[in-house]
């Protein structure tokens, strides 16, 4: 692993890189298959530059294998962007590197479990609290926000972080500049699906002012005012969306080809 910790290189992506790394290393030095057929090592910027300038590296993290005999191909360098950090993906990719297989074990983490207790020690609460006014659950706007904010998480990514493990961002170590969308269609970081969700629910937001414009009962001064903001969010936010989807998706927008 080739990386930058020092706190002035300001590499957050560095630290949660290091411990799942840290992760996988040591659920191979404990392992009960452990041998001495591959080792697990760290080269960090500031102590390793000449290091880093051999290798022609500008960027961190990155992880290389170096074969037993000759010199590291194109598929010896993990492709972080696409593959995410998390000790399980580098497990993968080490198998297929080495044919070493390693059984990741991570250390007991009782944040989730927690979190779920307490929420449902929230809804237990709220229900017996209310127990005799429990009109709330048949509120057709509580259930419509309930399973539009699900739509927005899931249509935003958010799953396919929970599976990869992706960076919230890259920072370059030499430039110091901070890329919070990811240029390849392959892959995404964690800021960006936070900026698609908040994209997604001004568009959203836009939709439902224009439809209340023209359905409601109020003045049509408001009703006004209603309309011109939600045209204002849509194409604001979906030009913005487009951007986005511009900057992954090269060659857009598409044109088509007559022959």
């Amino acid at each position: 692993m080739f990386t930058a910790l020092q706190p002035q290189r300001q590499c957050g992506v560095c630290k949660q890189a290091d411990e799942e790394y840290q992760i996988l290393a040591n659920s191979w030095r404990y392992s009960s298959a452990f041998t001495n057929r591959i080792f697990f090592a760290m080269v960090d910027f500031d102590e390793g530059s000449d290091v880093f300038q051999m290798l022609n590296m500008n960027s961190a993290p990155t992880f290389i294998n170096f074969p037993a005999k000759g010199k590291p191909k194109k598929a010896d360098t993990y492709e972080l962007q696409v593959r995410g950090f998390a000790a399980e993906q580098l497990a993968r990719w080490v198998a297929d590197r080495t044919d070493v297989h390693i059984r990741v074990i991570r250390p007991p983490n009782y944040a989730g479990p927690l979190m779920l207790g307490l929420l449902l020690a929230f809804i237990g609460s709220l229900a017996y609290l209310r127990r005799n006014n429990l009109e709330f659950l048949f509120n057709k706007n509580v259930w419509a926000f309930s399973a539009l904010s699900f739509v927005l998480i899931m249509t935003s990514g958010q799953m396919w972080n929970h599976i990869r493990g992706p960076p919230y961002a890259h920072k370059n170590p030499n430039s110091g500049q901070v890329s919070y969308i990811h240029g390849s269609s392959q892959a995404q970081f964690v800021a960006e699906t936070h900026i698609v969700l908040l994209f997604n629910a001004a568009v959203t937001l836009g939709m439902v002012l224009l439809h209340e414009a023209a359905t409601s009962d109020l003045d049509i001064g408001k009703r006004k005012i209603m309309c011109v903001a939600g045209i204002g969010l849509v194409v604001l936010f979906f030009s913005w969306l487009l951007s986005i989807f511009r900057a992954k998706y090269h060659g857009y927008p598409y044109s088509f080809l007559f022959g």
